[in-house]
């Protein structure tokens, strides 16, 4: 076949576009470069998702966002948590408030609650961000007692979480460093 893709591609549409091989030369060319791309973007995709397998400053980061999105009209203080998945997706979670303190409901649950509803039961870590509203230095905020309950009930003891105050400045523990003595063992 000859380089006919090229004289078409930049619009020296003369008489042999006409011809049909001509056409099926553009439209060879056009799938070509679609599943290209198409590969290229799957790939860096997995690789986005392997990666997150490993980067706790790309989960702290995911849990800086979800904090933005707390309702928190009583403490003022936001929090956010991220979760990492064993297949590498992330729920995030945030602090959700009510005049009822009892009907309240922290960031670690809330990510924790929405993978399990997505039908999600293995987990690899959590990352969680606190601070005041408009607090530009974070501050690491360790799970409440609930929370670290519920992570028993889903995680293993070595299960990580990722304390601290941004992408850069964080430290890890595993449950059974924050929870020795869990509930129901």
């Amino acid at each position: 076949m000859e380089t006919c893709w090229g004289a078409s591609f930049f619009g020296v549409l003369g008489r042999e576009w006409q011809q049909s091989s001509q056409r099926n030369c553009y439209k060879e060319y056009l799938n070509m470069l679609w599943r290209d791309t198409a590969v290229f973007w799957y790939n860096k995709s997995r690789k986005k998702r392997r990666n997150r397998l490993m980067d706790y400053g790309y989960l702290m980061e995911e849990a800086m966002k979800a904090r933005k999105m707390a309702y928190a009209p009583y403490s003022q203080f936001q929090v956010g948590a991220a979760l990492l998945c064993t297949d590498g997706s992330v729920y995030t979670g945030c602090n959700v408030e009510n005049a009822s303190y009892g009907a309240a409901n922290c960031a670690e649950r809330t990510a924790f609650f929405k993978a399990v509803s997505e039908g999600k039961r293995s987990f690899r870590a959590i990352a969680v961000a606190g601070g005041k509203k408009d607090a530009v230095d974070l501050e690491p905020c360790p799970p409440c007692g609930i929370c670290r309950q519920v992570m028993e009930e889903f995680c293993s003891p070595d299960f990580v979480i990722v304390l601290g105050k941004n992408e850069a400045d964080y430290q890890m523990y595993t449950l059974r460093e924050i929870f020795p003595l869990p509930f129901g063992e």
